[in-house]
Formats: C-alpha cells, structure tokens, sequence
C-alpha cells in the first residue's frame, strides 16, 4: 500500500455536507454573551451548545469541574493628576484598593515579530535591580518576564501593549489548576497592561512615583464543559477540542472555533455508522482565566482512556477570521506533517507552513503523549498584516482585536469559516476512517535527529550525548524498514491493528521526549519549552564552565542521567517497532 495520507471514501460525502447554518446561529447567540468562566454568561453558553447537540440528536454530556480561576476587574495606573486605564491579567496579585505607589523604571523591550516572540522574554539578559520600584516595559505580561522582573524585586509592573487597546491575558506559568508543588510559582505582585500611548507618557515619565492599583477576584468556580460523543465501529477515539470561555464578546477568540465544533459534530454524527472510529469533541472552560484549566482538568480526568485509546487531537481556536486566507504558522507534531499538508492543500488549494507546537493554547496532552495538530489554522496575509499596521498577536486570524473589546461579529467571515470546515472535516475523517493512522514517525525521527545533532554541537565535549544519538539511529533503521514493509503490500486487518497499536505507543514515547518534561500526567509550565526539554540545560554547559566551574561536574551528572532517560525511550522504540516489523511483511516477492 501507498503510505502517504489521503482521502477515505467516505471523505467526498462528508465535505458535501459543509455548511456554517447552525454555527453561524453559535455566533449571533454567542455575540450577546461576555463569557468569563464562572459566569451566567458562560453557563448560558454551555446550555446553548448542549441544546444545539440535543437537537441535532448527538450523544452528548456536560461535565461540571470546580476550576480554580482569577478574573481581572477595574485597574488603574495614576501619575501625576493623571489616571491611566489598566487591564490586569489573571493571576496578577491584587492590590489594596488604594493601590501601591513607587517609584517608575523603565527596563527596555524587544518588540514580538510573531506567534512565537509572544511568549518569549524579550528584554535583556541582565535584569536590573528593580528592587522596591515599579517597572514598565514594553510587550504583552508573559509569565517569564513577569517571574524575571519579579526575582529582580519589583514591587509591581506595568506592560505597554503594543496598540491602541489594551490586551487582556494571563501571567501565571502553571498550567491548569495549581498543585501543592508548583503554587509557589504563582506571580506574588501585581501586574497591569496599558495601552500604547499611555504607556508612552509613562515611559517618558520614569523616576517619577506613579501609583498603581490592580484589582482581581481569584478562586474556585463551578463551570460546564460540554462532550459529544459520536460512536464508531471502535472505541479508540479521536478528541476535538476548543475552549468557549472569552475575553469580552471574544467572537474570533474563539466562538469561531465553537461553530466550527458544532458544525463537526453536526456532521460527523450524521454518518456515525460509517465511520471506523469514534469521535469525542469537547468544549473547553477555564482556558483564559485559568491558564487552560479546563482542558487540564479533562486531561486528569480521562487520562488513562486518553493515554490507551486517544488516537489524535485536533485543537480548534480562532478559524475562519476575516481576511485570513493563508496557512503561513500552523502547528502540528512531525509525524503528522504529511496528513495536516495534504487536508489543507486537498481542501484549500493552499500550501501550509508548519510552526513547531508552542507550550501554548490547550495542548494539555503532550505529557499523554497525544499527536496533535493545528490550533491556531488561518491568518490574514503576512503583507496585508504589515499593511494594515497590525502587530503579532496570538489569536483572530492575526486581527488585533484579539483580547480586546473589538472581538465582536466583524471579526468572523463566514465564507472562511466554511474553508477551514473543510480543512478540519478532511482531516478528522483521514484519522477515523484510515486503515493504518496517517502517521510517518520517520519525520519525527528526523527531527529528533537534528535536535540531538544540535546538543551533541553544544557540549561542547563536556557530557557525552552519543548514546542518545546511537539509540536513535538505531531507531531511525527500524523505521525505514517498517514503513518499507507497509508500503510493500495491502496491510490486512490483522496486520493494520498491529500497526495502529504500535502508532500509538511510538506516540506515547516519542512526543513526550520531544515536547515535555516531567511525567506523563504531569503539565509542564506555561513557558517555551526547547526541543527535547530534559536536554535543554546542554546549552549552559558552556557558559557554567567558564563563570562557575565548582558547578560543572553536578550538572553534567544531571545531564548524563537525562541523556540516559531519553537514549532508553529511544530503545524502547526500536524494540516496539521491530517487533511490529516482523509481523507487516511483504506476503510475495517484490520484482
């Protein structure tokens, strides 16, 4: 058989039924409704999705998770007779109503040129003395500058958004509900975000005392997270997912995505008995206001059906915006390059270019160990963008009413949104109804490949990272050969379930190495993560042998235990994939 990824016979059927009549009627309710999580609004939001499924007769159920959540209100920064609007984000410590005031400083910032700047830290390496003082700086409030400006012993911060408008957001680095272990990293001072040309005046105004007043309420909150169900001949299943909580109207960001979700179920539900594998689509609370906490919690809550049966995750956020007509940053992990390629060029005519997946959004499966792809899908042109005088921003089809108070019905474009249908539908029905998963794990070998090839280059010779290397050539043989033997011959049923059982392991190994840190029910911060984390600290050999070399050997014993941990998973791989490999054979000889 031909391995590369393509349309099942049930694919032209499906994509007929594309239409956006039902999520289009998401939208116009979901315009009405601020949908903070913990809100009337957002629970009338969850009544309506669940309404929509009953209607429609899809299997459904609404969960009810106590999320823990901070949600901003009413902030200021005062200078002078002067009071500027503020927006903390969540998770910022609130003041007292008085507000603290200190002393301004300015600490200069690089400004974002993408997705992936957004979360970066973008000031200089050497942060200075802030202590007692009052920092402003440039960007968005990202949990690594926030927790950097922090340890330098700022007593507040104040972040210029790059426009107009203020942006709202999110400070705190743990990721879904806080644990005994990482409460601690919790921001501890307060936080607020103006806009671009009050932050100019205060900028301008540094050394001067401003007073800074920030307000939030922070707690637990009983919310709905709504699950259809759609089942198919097998229970492994593929999860779609999205979150329905906003920031204000927040019709980009992401009722769009919530239409979408609808219209998936709506579709796939109507052939429900032609499909191979079942489908579980879910919307998400606690995604804005809880740093992803609802699809943390579903994670903790499924994790074992997740982790034996999940075959593939599709994140939908923000598709369908007006203008966005280009698949320039879209993400998925490696091995299912050739699939999200193939969906979107055999439903767009559009060639996409891959962004490598950001710590970021709801992937709150990759400790699972969950292949999963998309999230962010179409953007407006990179030249309309520029034209336009928009700047990066993390949502809205790159619109800059992300976050913002100008996410309303404007920002959604419905012929586009019925493009991107298209995208997703293909997709999900070329996981479901694919004989062997469209997966090509020699991609993400490869590209493991180069990321040890990379630490090997930054050890410079202090710790030797070659076992690593070794296990996963060894890896990359027994991937040639299995994928030689699949592409010899029709794979029979027996042969497909060996196959799939192995996709899944190979997953449950591979994108863990590559995307996290801890165990696999455990989540990572939310800060950027390098490529095959437990190896990240190879790139301080260098520097800690020239300024601290009493630290040297304690962290190259660090380094040789993680180098083990990641050359076993590699074995354990090769030893999965050649067992597969001596059951798929080519049943005749090949001329």
């Amino acid at each position: 058989m031909s391995f590369a990824p393509g349309a099942t016979a049930l694919e032209p059927s499906l994509l007929s039924d594309v239409s956006f009549d039902s999520g289009w009627a998401l939208l116009e309710r979901f315009s009405t409704l601020v949908r903070e999580s913990g809100s009337a609004d957002e629970n009338e939001a969850a009544d309506y999705i669940a309404a929509e499924l009953a209607r429609m007769g899809v299997p459904h159920e609404v969960l009810e998770p106590d999320l823990y959540l901070s949600l901003p209100r009413e902030s200021s920064v005062t200078l002078g007779g002067q009071t500027f609007r503020a927006k903390p984000p969540s998770f910022a410590v609130p003041t007292p109503p008085e507000g603290i005031e200190a002393e301004l400083v300015h600490v200069p910032s690089a400004a974002a040129t993408g997705q992936r700047d957004l979360f970066a830290k973008l000031h200089a390496a050497d942060v200075p003395d802030l202590a007692g003082r009052i920092v402003v700086t440039e960007g968005y409030a990202m949990p690594g500058t926030v927790a950097a400006f922090e340890a330098a012993g700022a007593v507040g911060q104040i972040f210029i958004n790059p426009g107009q408008n203020i942006h709202w957001g999110i400070c705190t680095p743990i990721w879904g509900t806080p644990t005994t272990r990482n409460l601690p990293q919790k921001p501890g001072v307060p936080v607020v975000a103006v806009n671009n040309p009050d932050g100019a005046k205060l900028r301008d105004s540094a050394g001067s005392r401003v007073t800074l007043r920030a307000q939030l309420e922070e707690g637990w909150y009983p919310c709905k997270l709504p699950v259809a169900r759609i089942a198919g001949r097998s229970d492994d299943f593929m999860l779609v997912h999205g979150h329905y909580d906003s920031w204000d109207v927040g019709i980009g960001d992401n009722a769009v995505g919530d239409a979408t979700l609808l219209e998936l179920a709506r579709i796939f539900h109507g052939r429900a008995g032609d499909l191979d594998r079942s489908l579980w689509i879910a919307w998400w609370p606690g995604h804005s206001t809880g740093r992803y906490g609802g699809s943390t919690w579903f994670a903790d809550k499924y994790a074992l059906d997740l982790r034996k049966r999940c075959v593939g995750a599709i994140n939908i956020d923000s598709p369908g915006c007006w203008h966005a007509t280009e698949y320039d940053d879209v993400m998925w992990t490696a091995e299912a390059g050739g699939l999200c390629e193939g969906a979107i060029a055999d439903t767009t005519n559009k060639t996409a270019r891959r962004l490598r997946p950001l710590r970021a959004g709801d992937y709150s499966f990759n400790h699972i160990g969950l292949t999963s792809f998309y999230m962010l899908l179409s953007n407006i042109p990179a030249e309309e963008r520029a034209e336009l005088g928009f700047y990066p921003t993390g949502g809205c089809g790159g619109n800059i009413a992300w976050h913002t108070e100008d996410d309303v019905m404007g920002v959604a474009e419905r012929e586009n949104l019925e493009r991107d249908l298209k995208v997703y539908v293909a997709s999900i029905a070329r996981v479901l109804n694919a004989r062997v998963l469209p997966y090509d794990f020699r991609a993400t070998a490869a590209e493991l490949e180069g990321q040890i090839e990379d630490y090997i280059a930054s050890a410079g010779g202090h710790v030797d990272v070659w076992p690593a290397k070794s296990e996963l050539v060894r890896l990359i043989h027994s991937l040639d050969d299995l994928y030689g033997a699949i592409g010899a011959h029709d794979v029979d049923e027996d042969e497909a379930v060996e196959v799939n059982s192995l996709f899944l392991e190979l997953s449950r190994i591979l994108v863990p190495i590559e995307y996290a840190e801890g165990g696999p029910f455990d989540h990572d911060p939310a800060l950027p993560r390098p490529p095959i984390p437990r190896l990240a600290r190879i790139n301080d050999l260098v520097g800690v042998a020239k300024t601290t070399p009493e630290q040297l050997p304690f962290l190259t014993n660090e380094l040789r235990r993680e180098v083990n941990h990641v050359a076993n998973a590699f074995y354990e791989a090769t030893r999965a994939v050649k067992r597969v490999a001596a059951i798929v054979t080519d049943p005749l000889p090949i001329d």
